[in-house]
């Protein structure tokens, strides 16, 4: 199989199919598509075109070319192919609210992903503070990851969303991960111990890894920083 993706610096979407695959030990080849900017006639648009109506990422391409995009899709597919591997939780319930919260992260927090884009390079911490005081709206996300994230840890005992197994839906909010991190925004302490323990995921810290070794500097990527190494403004 082939994970067509976008630069790991930046492209929180697919962090999450790579990171998944990765983690339950899954063969696949990785195809990069450079971003370069997002208009029509892009060299990134032209190239993912060919992959995927959408023209987006990411996209994984099985052995005989058959074609799945976006994110979730993706998850629900390699649950499908590889059902030795618990990508979801085995019991019924469990397995709903797994998926429940990654389609609730999917399909929302809009401005905790307007504002705080992921960029695993950069020091934001800066930044953060002041997004937390001028958007009551990112604090209003924050409040409810919260409370997406609390019961389930508190309920489970952790370290992950459904208890001892890492899964889809971990992968799925590693990306959030990032975000709290390097934009220095505040959750409780149990769900700041479950930020720790998705940075610490060995899956999470390779792709990491990739990402502070692009040094591929995107100007449509930036809206904080308009030069590589320059302080946040």
């Amino acid at each position: 199989m082939q994970l067509v993706i976008g630069n790991k610096n930046y492209s929180s979407w697919s962090m999450r199919p790579w990171v998944l695959l990765t983690h339950f030990g899954i063969p696949f080849q990785e195809q990069m598509l450079y971003f370069d900017h997002f208009q029509p006639g892009s060299q990134f648009s032209a190239s993912a075109a060919q992959h995927s109506p959408t023209a987006r990422v990411p996209v994984l391409v099985e052995d005989d070319g058959f074609s799945t995009w976006d994110s979730l899709a993706i998850a629900e597919r390699v649950a499908d192919l590889f059902p030795q591997h618990p990508v979801w939780p085995r019991e019924a319930r469990a397995r709903a609210r797994a998926r429940t919260l990654a389609a609730t992260m999917h399909s929302g927090f809009g401005d905790l992903r307007r504002l705080c884009p992921m960029n695993i390079e950069a020091d934001l911490r800066a930044v953060g503070e002041r997004l937390l005081t001028e958007h009551p709206t990112l604090r209003a996300d924050l409040q409810r990851l919260q409370a997406l994230w609390e019961p389930e840890l508190q309920a489970r005992g952790g370290p992950w969303l459904m208890g001892a197994e890492f899964g889809a839906v971990d992968a799925y909010f590693a990306p959030v991960a990032m975000r709290v991190t390097r934009y220095g925004l505040p959750l409780g302490e149990r769900c700041m111990a479950y930020v720790r323990a998705l940075e610490a995921h060995a899956a999470v810290q390779a792709w990491v890894a990739g990402a502070l070794a692009e040094q591929r500097f995107v100007p449509d990527d930036e809206p904080y920083r308009s030069a590589p190494g320059e302080a946040p403004r």
